[in-house]
């Protein structure tokens, strides 16, 4: 029997559900609407609104590929179906760093809520100099060390004790951020923040304001979750149904939670806190907590509090069992030690993949020791991981139109287009210097495939390279407009605002159509049906195409 179908299939839809918002809702929605308001003042609620409907166009391009694949770590698998071993390790090499690093990052929301409670040696977890980034002290660190100890024993043995800890968890996280929603509209709403701009004066809508706020106030990193049902694929039951409704369900009831929350936020802070700076000038540790003590909602805030290790830890656990399958997914690409493609026989859980992370994210722990400084981190990752999808989607519907599709997602040409277009967008709206740190973060991981390219052999390197050139070109070109565009996106102002949101467009369609003629028939394709004709369980050939086969004889 296969490492593969070693794996357990136990979850249903709803768990698979509760998997994509117990990785949505976590410290995201903790800090999101404050950094959001920050940013783009009022606009905040549209900067929410977008983001939603730009993942939501991206993950639908998931859902088909999650579906038709339905394997463990399928996210950084994608890319090698449909282009090879080049661009499948650099898009693995990108979501893997982007979700591996969340593991940390929650353990440290949740220290840093803590340093709001009254005693001193919690507030002596973390230290924020005026004006700066805060970072956990040393027992801060220690605190973090043992949360994520605790999320990786509980995905330790088997997926059904993950499932069903998180499906808990994940109740808890939906009722207690809507119930802040609630209670701060209800304790005094000020309709007349909203007339008040980012950075004081009468407010108006910024759109470049908004969009760099979808990109970098935690927007997109908290809606980034939706890779877990996706990653999940190989333990979910009938994953034609489950992973689309999982997705669909994750971000739309994620979605209303977020705008209620940010709607909340602006409607709640005190006005005469905004009078000097505006949102800009809106400093706080623990956002929700501190401001429910300042408008007297003194139970809310302890909840909050205690809320700050539910929320973070069930994405936490989330996230450790997501990225032990996408290091299964490596293995399995042939650019990792066989070692962690071992699935332990009993529990159905790759535990090496699960040491592995461990370990990272304790070296992500320590050497970013800030909430801010690893979201950085994150949103870098992130945007590139949203890359490969729509274009290995539509490259399969060409090279690979046989292979059976439980989930077919109707307007794909279109609803690809648009999400590899926005992906690119956002990738500008992060801003320079982001967009050449982002070329860095591929280069560092390079030596690692060609290592394995060597030990297999450079008779395809050519074919791997033929498939990969867009995307080589495709972040080069985004680096050089980022750093030439309009300064209100951090760069030297040659291209206007405006037509530099055009142009960005237009290099999105371009190397879209260039990507999706790149790809070719690979051998993993070929390895995939015939693994599913031995394996009932997943019918990538549906069976009048495989009855044919086996009478013509072809």
């Amino acid at each position: 029997m296969s490492q593969e179908r070693a794996i357990h299939r136990d979850v249903g839809p709803m768990a698979l559900m509760y998997t994509g918002l117990g990785s949505i809702i976590g410290s995201g929605w903790l800090f999101g609407a404050w950094n959001a308001a920050k940013l783009a003042g009022p606009g905040a609620v549209w900067a929410w609104v977008l983001g939603a409907a730009i993942i939501m166009t991206i993950a639908l391009t998931y859902a088909e590929l999650g579906a038709m694949f339905p394997e463990s770590g399928g996210m950084v698998r994608y890319g090698h179906y449909s282009h090879g071993s080049l661009v499948g390790f650099i898009a693995g090499w990108a979501n893997w760093i982007a979700i591996v690093s969340v593991i940390p990052i929650e353990a440290e929301a949740s220290v840093q809520y803590m340093s709001g409670w009254q005693w001193q040696w919690a507030q002596d977890l973390y230290h924020k100099a005026p004006g700066q980034h805060g970072e956990l002290s040393h027992l801060g660190l220690g605190f973090a060390a043992v949360l994520v100890v605790v999320y990786f024993l509980l995905n330790f043995w088997s997926v059904k004790l993950f499932a069903r800890s998180n499906s808990v968890i994940t109740i808890i996280k939906m009722v207690i951020p809507a119930a802040t929603g609630v209670a701060l509209i209800a304790s005094g709403f000020h309709s007349e923040n909203f007339s008040v701009g980012a950075n004081g004066g009468h407010h108006a809508n910024d759109f470049a304001a908004i969009l760099t706020a979808v990109a970098t106030a935690g927007i997109v990193f908290s809606f980034n979750g939706f890779q877990s049902p996706v990653n999940l694929a190989g333990e979910a039951r009938n994953p034609g149904r489950s992973i689309p409704f999982a997705i669909i369900g994750a971000i739309v009831i994620a979605t209303v939670i977020y705008v209620l929350l940010q709607i909340a936020f602006l409607g709640a802070v005190p006005p005469d806190m905004l009078t000097k700076a505006g949102w800009h000038g809106i400093d706080f540790s623990s956002p929700f907590a501190e401001l429910a003590i300042i408008v007297n909602l003194n139970w809310l805030a302890i909840l909050l509090y205690a809320d700050a290790f539910v929320s973070p830890s069930g994405t936490g656990m989330t996230y450790t069992a997501s990225t032990a399958r996408m290091i299964y997914g490596m293995e399995r690409n042939g650019t990792l030690p066989k070692i962690f493609g071992m699935v332990h026989p009993k529990w159905g859980v790759p535990r090496p993949a699960m040491w592995l992370n461990l370990v990272v994210s304790f070296l992500f722990l320590f050497f970013f020791r800030g909430w801010d400084s690893l979201a950085a981190v994150i949103s870098v990752a992130t945007i590139i991981s949203y890359l490969t999808g729509p274009v290995s989607v539509m490259t399969l519907r060409r090279t690979a139109p046989e292979l059976h599709r439980p989930f077919r997602l109707v307007g794909l040409p279109i609803i690809a287009g648009i999400a590899f277009i926005m992906s690119a967008e956002l990738l500008y709206w992060a801003k320079w210097p982001l967009t050449g740190e982002i070329i860095l973060l591929m280069v560092v991981a390079l030596p690692v495939y060609l290592y394995y390219q060597y030990k297999s052999g450079w008779h395809e390197f050519g074919k791997q390279m033929k498939g990969a050139w867009w995307l080589v070109f495709y972040l080069i070109t985004l680096a050089v407009v980022s750093r030439v565009g309009s300064t209100k996106f951090g760069g030297l102002g040659y291209l206007p605002y405006g037509w530099d949101l055009a142009v960005v467009a237009v290099i999105g369609l371009v190397f879209y159509v260039w990507g999706v003629k790149s790809g070719w028939r690979t051998p993993s394709v070929e390895a995939a049906q015939m693994e599913a004709r031995i394996d009932p369980d997943a019918p990538l050939v549906p069976p009048d195409e495989e009855s044919a086969e086996r009478v013509t004889g072809h």
